[in-house]
């Protein structure tokens, strides 16, 4: 059978090329024009790369016409239900689910990688204690390749792989380290009885005499369950900006750190990691549940600034598959936590009423998983200038796990987007 392709023509010179249309497994065809400059001296213009495919991937797959989120090929609904975080992050990694011994051995790996150099105490007490948590990933992450250079060849795959269990290991380890630097408190170091998220949350909130968690004594599954769902649905999502962000950072043979450092600088803008931060902050702004008809009307208006945060999505264009998922989970943690929080409150009538105005339904305007996420993070205590940062532990699992597949790949180039240049011409002095 032929190839398939498609023929561009440019008018001003008559000149017709053809160029070839990939296929993927599923999905939308594209355009390979690699060539394209070669052949008819153009180059494209996609601001945003809403058109553009950046690279060849096998790790994530999204339809957002039809709400699917596939990783691996497996849909996102099946490995909430049957498969724990660390399991989902060797999927994404190797390509296959593992069996038990596999497993096993990887979650022994992790448990080994997971503490810090000892030295990297005074790095982290050299931040200021009000310095936002984000500032600190990024430069305690991006410090690490300082602390561990002894696996840093990056044609060795299996120092690439040790790497990338590293920053997958010590991830939530640094994470809560910064948060217990700016409450003041003593850092807690990891447990190898506990599980991933177990750990996290003892790490976050143990104290001395009080563990938050103590096995054999009490743990709060529906806590662990909402934070090891939360931490599947945010693992990976295709090409989105901080991925692309590792992916453009590793296309220069820097260090695995410092590109994932990169990725999490490019997850703190607002407009990506923060948004269920964002949330928290609309549902301040509208402060009442009478209010929210109110509200409601300004979101209508395209004249006023006001955005409804959490609902609808740059890429699904139905509903967020993964929203369906971590809703049930957000009415459990809801009815388990003692707090008594009347933003909860507002949040469910706010959802209630937006599911229920035609507008919304007919704009397909549904609650995303920031929606939902940010409620539960503060349910779970969680600080909210932390969201962000539980965003980059789970996102980790697929930043390395891109990282890894393009490191693999033969013949890899640097980055090198082009631009329309709109200055001044040559000019004398």
């Amino acid at each position: 059978m032929a190839q398939e392709t498609l023929t561009l023509r440019n008018n001003s010179t008559g000149k017709e090329v053809e160029f070839s249309l990939l296929k993927g497994t599923v999905g939308t065809p594209v355009v390979d024009v690699s060539t394209l400059h070669k052949q008819m001296g153009l180059f494209t213009y996609d601001p945003g790369f809403m058109s553009t495919a950046s690279c060849k991937s096998a790790i994530t797959y999204i339809d957002g016409e039809q709400g699917i989120l596939l990783y691996r090929g497996y849909p996102i609904d099946q490995l909430a239900e049957k498969c724990s975080f660390l399991e989902v992050a060797y999927l994404l990694m190797n390509g296959e689910l593992g069996n038990k011994e596999e497993q096993a051995v990887f979650e022994h790996e992790i448990g080994q990688h997971a503490m810090l150099h000892e030295a990297m105490r005074s790095f982290i007490d050299g931040f200021h204690y009000d310095a936002h948590p984000m500032a600190m990933m990024v430069g305690i992450v991006g410090s690490l390749s300082a602390f561990y250079h002894s696996e840093l060849n990056m044609d060795d795959a299996e120092h690439r792989r040790i790497s990338a269990m590293r920053m997958l290991a010590k991830m939530p380890v640094i994470a809560a380290a910064c948060y217990r630097h700016s409450i003041g408190y003593p850092y807690v170091y990891p447990r190898s009885d506990l599980s991933y998220c177990e750990n996290f949350l003892n790490m976050m909130f143990s104290l001395p005499s009080q563990k938050y968690i103590e096995k054999d004594n009490y743990i709060d599954p529906v806590a662990v369950k909402a934070l090891n769902l939360l931490f599947i649905l945010h693992a990976d999502h295709e090409q989105n900006a901080s991925t692309s962000t590792v992916r453009l950072a590793s296309s220069t043979g820097a260090n695995p750190y410092a590109c994932i450092a990169a990725g999490i600088a490019a997850l703190w803008g607002p407009a990506h990691g923060g948004a269920n931060e964002a949330v928290l902050s609309m549902l301040a702004e509208i402060g009442t549940v009478d209010r929210i008809p109110e509200y409601i009307e300004k979101a209508k208006d395209k004249n006023d600034p006001f955005r409804l945060m959490g609902f609808g999505h740059r890429v699904y264009k139905n509903f967020d598959p993964r929203a369906t998922i971590i809703r049930k989970a957000c009415y459990e943690v809801l009815e388990s936590t003692s707090a008594k929080d009347p933003l909860f409150d507002l949040a469910l009538a706010l959802e209630d009423y937006a599911l229920k105005d035609e507008y919304f339904v007919e704009k397909k305007l549904y609650p995303n998983v920031d929606f939902y996420s940010g409620i539960i993070y503060k349910a779970l205590n969680i600080p909210v200038d932390m969201f962000t940062v539980m965003f980059t532990i789970a996102r980790t699992a697929g930043w390395v796990s891109h990282w890894l597949e393009m490191m693999a790949e033969p013949g890899q180039r640097i980055g090198r987007p082009r631009q329309v240049y709109t200055g001044k011409d040559v000019r004398d002095v």
